[in-house]
């Protein structure tokens, strides 16, 4: 299988004794030895090289993988022997600098044409197979390619125009300079690329928690109140620093909260959460916050229904069993499809002990430094796999059954994007991720978990103002100043936005304070799909149910809340909420509106009751909520559920802004939409703040 190649190949490749950018001196020595020899005037200079070179071409010959620098030393020294021997050809011994450098400049130039820059097949050998097709690695390697064309073209003009001995030094010289560039670039570069741009943002500010503050002064204000928001103001309220969040609503907790109607609790969208395993990121905010997981949150029980047939389980072992089941002809290719994706699951949170999260590249570099990024790859072989590919493409790696994988593309509702346009690292943090270690309910509803976040503030000295919505983020000489509310005024040098990046740069900031490129780009981001919701309190008990039906065959997803919380119906009733993807709907208090809400919500019982018969006799209590109803509650356009759509098309915005002082928080910026996405920005913001101080002493490196 693909797995067991990638490590059979990384264990040939550290068989290799020579490195790849010391080969480049092997390669180098038939060329030396004739540069010496012919500018004495002795015709074994092409003899010895010629030797030289056939030795080095043989092996390759054998495992027929071909170094292009020593094939076209071959070739040459083969070409310069007839030329020198048969036909009395003085001119490979007399013009050996002119000839040789400019043999190897096209030699160059032909690799870059080609799209296979010589080095590459140098790199090979000290690199696993998964850096091979990756950009950074081609690029790299175009460069140093591109370096040796121009020192062998350079050096073939200095033997054309000037003699001994400024030859000599000025082509060695050159030479030597491009065998370091080829030693130090590649240990240098990759930090260089990922941090290019980030550098640009990556300011710093000072918040002195110990300094005194006025009324209405503050080391951050939080704008918005969603699960990034709560996480940043609770850790940064823990450790000290004088916190205000700003709400515009009556509570706390964006999508992530929960409303009452006549003894019924629904979430407003909230149901199954990733990131509470052993290493996960929200079990480690609670850890560090003192919440007990098992306080807040409940494991959910979750049935497919796909092709009228029904799949429920409650682990992996039985998952797979059960897709061997319906699909034996791919028993072993599940097996192993899941053997690697839980080992790429792991990997990718292999660092995460001393701030527990996954890092992007750029904050790999400024927290564990340039070796750590290079040394990724080979430290996370299947994770950076996965990172390079999309979905759809390891799913065809290993399956044939086109129904097995719609099967395993149930869950993409989860980001809400298509599997060929779906990163597989966001497949598989994202949805595998719930295959291998489950999804779980907030116990309580929602809201419980946004208060508990809030009250962790509140009891460190915070403050969370509720109906305050945030009119202005101030802005003096490109940095923050504070944010203003009606006629009130609170100062802070740092802000983080946990809204919208359109609503914070377009309204909240104002396009004055920002370059025409960025607010362009801002601009040209694509929103996420939305959904139709509908909450329904039923006179009936559904505990023979599980706490999720995600029905495939009709496109809908329903949670049984009183099935996780019974304290979430009356007693012998249950609280049910359906979702389905939308994507748009006509404006508020229309006749048009509420009629289209009416007739969504009655289409959507009808398929719901395909699976809970009778459903509609039971209802006692129905409300619905729209694309628009999302976007009134929280400020987000279009009432999107993950901000900003999650496709290997989308570059989402950096947490760090152009205006000093100003970060996002939120699903607009890495790694994207969903509790565990949110929690990780919440939490990388708070320690960029913090200057990645490690606060656990048994977790610092």
């Amino acid at each position: 299988m693909e797995r067991n190649m990638m490590e059979r190949n990384m264990e040939n490749n550290n068989k290799r004794k020579i490195p790849g950018m010391l080969y480049i001196l092997v390669s180098f020595i038939p060329w030396i030895v004739y540069w010496i020899l012919c500018s004495l005037g002795n015709v074994l200079g092409i003899v010895i090289p010629l030797a030289i070179s056939l030795i080095l071409v043989v092996p390759q010959i054998r495992k027929r993988d071909f170094n292009l620098m020593d094939v076209t030393s071959l070739l040459y020294f083969s070409i310069a022997a007839i030329g020198t021997f048969i036909f009395s050809l003085n001119i490979f011994v007399e013009n050996n600098g002119f000839i040789g450098y400019f043999v190897l400049f096209l030699m160059a130039l032909y690799s870059l044409i080609i799209k296979q820059p010589y080095t590459l097949q140098v790199a090979k050998r000290d690199y696993p197979e998964i850096y091979w097709k990756d950009k950074s690695f081609l690029a790299i390697n175009n460069t140093i390619t591109g370096v040796w064309a121009a020192i062998f073209i350079a050096n073939a003009t200095i033997f054309l125009l000037l003699d001994m001995p400024f030859t000599v030094i000025l082509s060695n010289t050159l030479i030597a300079l491009g065998i370091a560039f080829s030693f130090v670039f590649p240990l240098k570069a990759p930090a260089y690329f990922v941090s290019k741009e980030f550098k640009k943002y990556d300011w710093s500010v000072e918040a002195n928690p110990q300094k005194p503050k006025g009324k209405n002064e503050y080391d951050v204000i939080i704008v918005g109140s969603g699960i990034a928001g709560l996480t940043c103001g609770a850790l940064l309220s823990k450790r000290g620093y004088r916190v205000l969040v700003l709400e515009q609503h009556y509570q706390v907790g964006g999508y992530c909260s929960s409303f009452k109607r006549e003894g019924f609790v629904f979430n407003a969208g909230v149901s199954n959460i990733s990131g509470l395993w052993e290493k996960g990121p929200v079990a480690y905010l609670l850890r560090e916050l003192g919440l007990k997981k098992e306080d807040l949150f409940v494991r959910n029980t979750i049935r497919y229904i796909f092709k009228g047939e029904e799949v429920e389980a409650q682990n992996l072992e039985e998952f797979t069993r059960k897709l061997s089941d319906m699909f034996p002809e791919e028993k072993e290719n599940i097996y192993a499809f899941f053997d690697e994706a839980k080992e790429a699951y792991e990997e990718c949170y292999k660092d995460a002990e001393t701030y527990g999260i996954p890092l992007p590249a750029e904050l790999i570099v400024k927290v564990f430094g340039a070796k750590k990024l290079l040394d990724y790859p080979k430290e996370h072989p299947h994770f950076y796999d996965w990172m390079n590919k999309t979905f759809r493409q390891k799913l065809d790696e290993y399956f044939k059954n086109e129904e097995l994988k719609s099967l395993l593309c149930s869950l993409l509702g989860h980001i809400g994007t298509e599997a060929d346009k779906t990163p597989a690292s966001n497949a598989l943090t994202a949805v595998v991720s719930y295959y291998i270690h489950g999804g779980y309910f907030p116990r309580g509803g929602a809201q419980r978990f946004a208060n508990s976040l809030k009250e962790v503030i509140e009891s460190h000295g915070g403050e969370v103002l509720l109906r305050h919505k945030a009119d202005k983020i101030l802005i003096g000489n490109g940095k923050v100043d504070g944010v203003k509310v009606g006629d009130k005024v609170f100062r802070a040098p740092i802000v983080v936005a946990n809204a919208n990046a359109k609503t914070t740069f377009l309204e909240l900031v104002g396009e004055k304070h920002l370059d025409a490129g960025f607010v362009e780009y801002v601009k040209s981001l694509k929103m996420s799909p939305s959904c139709f919701a509908v909450f329904l309190g039923v006179d009936a008990d559904l505990t023979e149910y599980p706490t999720i039906v995600v029905d495939l065959d009709d496109g809908y997803y329903v949670v049984i809340n009183s099935n996780a919380d019974s304290s979430l119906a009356p007693d012998g009733k249950a609280s049910v909420t359906a979702l389905a993807d939308y994507h748009d709907f006509p404006e508020r208090g229309t006749e048009e509106y509420l009629q289209k809400k009416k007739e969504f919500a009655e289409m959507l019982i009808k398929k719901i009751e395909k699976v809970i018969p009778d459903l509609s006799k039971r209802i006692i209590v129905q409300d619905a909520a729209t694309p628009k109803t999302f976007e009134r509650y929280t400020s987000m356009p279009e009432g999107a559920i993950y901000a900003f759509d999650q496709s290997i098309d989308t570059k989402r915005p950096c947490f760090k802004t152009p205006l000093k002082g100003l970060y996002l928080a939120s699903a607009s910026t890495f790694p994207g939409g969903g509790i565990e996405a949110v929690v990780i920005s919440g939490m990388i913001c708070a320690n960029d703040i913090c200057n990645w101080k490690c606060f656990d002493s048994n977790r610092c490196v």
